[in-house]
């Protein structure tokens, strides 16, 4: 005897009605796959700031291994330095791009690598982010790694053997020339691919385009993780020093400080604050004040006699002499705003001085003294004889 057929459950309202729609729910698929969506876009500020973010950790890093090699022969260095700057590439590309799929400086910007082979038309904004596979990771690595260090390595042993020195007709001076347009093709190539990436923001290099990588918002309702309030503080500083150094060398800040000084302080103190008005005259006031400044700073030598008395003798414009090398300097210094150290007067011009000799006259009668004592005394012999 059988038991009692099981009972099905009715079926819901909805679900009918659902099956019914699924035709209509497939053209409008259809429909919307043939649309064109909105294109993704990543700040090409972002990505630029990640490459610099990385550039920064490798040379913190490099200069870190360079000091650990210090207290070796410095040889080692400049050997093996192709290979060691290799193998902390290779170690930041296995803890970074090869794990995690995005740099330390694109993990700081929010950003990842995705595979962008796999997205186009209307999945390049609205689908999920597609991996890359291991194939692109492999082939970025011994791109970026090992043909850095293959480039390095290959240029340093063409340049030692000098092979660029050899005949045009030689091989080895082929394959340089051939190395030689390679470099120039590829930083032509690279200039395009930054134009193009500067006007659509994909691809930041060439290696990515053409590994299909692409830099995209790992979270896209997150903010980057990076401040830029230090930043800016710093490159507003560093602009303002930089608009100073360009605009104190053109300012006599010496000259200045002169005028402003006869500006406020009377002549009779620029005279008679280090008592030069009292000096004699034939004594340099320059000079004075130049042994005093080396005295003050410890370079005064010991126990030796200085000679302070005017060589060379000019006059300022207010009369006063000083060696010709002493007001010469300040006046190609200080120009016209050099006030003397004797009266306080602003010199202006300088001349030189003629110091006329008192004895010239006694000189010269001694002299016609003595011209006459010797015709006397011819005149006498000639009588005798």
């Amino acid at each position: 005897m059988s038991g009692p057929s099981p009972v099905r459950p009715p079926v819901p309202e909805w679900a009918s009605q659902w099956q019914q729609m699924q035709p209509t729910l497939r053209n409008i698929r259809r429909s919307m796959a043939s649309l064109r969506s909105s294109s993704l876009k990543v700040m090409r500020v972002s990505q630029l700031d990640s490459d610099i973010l990385d550039i920064e950790l490798f040379d913190i890093l490099k200069d870190q291994l360079w000091k650990s090699l210090s207290l070796f022969k410095p040889t080692i260095k400049e050997t093996l330095e192709p290979e060691m700057l290799a193998v902390l590439n290779l170690i930041l590309f296995k803890l970074s791009i090869y794990d995690s799929s995005a740099s330390y400086g694109a993990q700081l910007q929010n950003l990842k690598y995705r595979n962008e082979w796999k997205h186009g038309g209307i999945l390049e904004s609205i689908a999920k982010d597609a991996p890359l596979t291991k194939t692109q990771k492999i082939i970025y690595g011994l791109l970026t790694v090992g043909g850095q260090y293959a480039w390095t390595r290959s240029n340093r042993y063409i340049t030692e053997q000098g092979w660029g020195e050899l005949d045009e007709t030689t091989t080895r001076n082929k394959v340089y020339r051939i190395l030689q347009a390679g470099e120039k093709y590829w930083k032509a190539f690279t200039l395009l691919n930054f134009l193009v990436f500067l006007y659509n923001g994909k691809f930041r290099t060439l290696i990515d385009r053409l590994l299909g990588m692409r830099l995209v918002y790992a979270k896209k309702s997150l903010n980057r993780q990076v401040s830029f309030e230090f930043l800016n503080r710093q490159m507003v500083w560093h602009a303002f020093t930089e608009f100073l150094l360009f605009l104190v060398p053109l300012i006599n800040v010496e000259k200045l400080k002169l005028r402003l000084t006869r500006m406020l302080l009377p002549k009779s103190f620029l005279a008679s604050n280090k008592g030069y008005d009292k000096l004699p005259d034939n004594q340099c006031a320059i000079c004075h004040d130049n042994s005093s400044v080396d005295a003050s700073a410890g370079g005064a030598p010991v126990g030796q006699v200085q000679n302070f008395t005017v060589h060379n003798a000019y006059a300022a414009s207010c009369g006063h002499a000083y060696c010709y090398y002493c007001i010469q300097s300040k006046m190609v210094v200080f120009g016209g705003e050099w006030p003397c150290l004797r009266c306080g007067e602003r010199v202006e011009s300088i001349r030189k001085m003629i110091v006329k000799v008192d004895d010239v006259d006694n000189s010269k009668k001694d002299t016609d003294d003595d011209a006459q004592a010797i015709n006397e005394n011819d005149e006498k012999a000639t009588t005798d004889a």
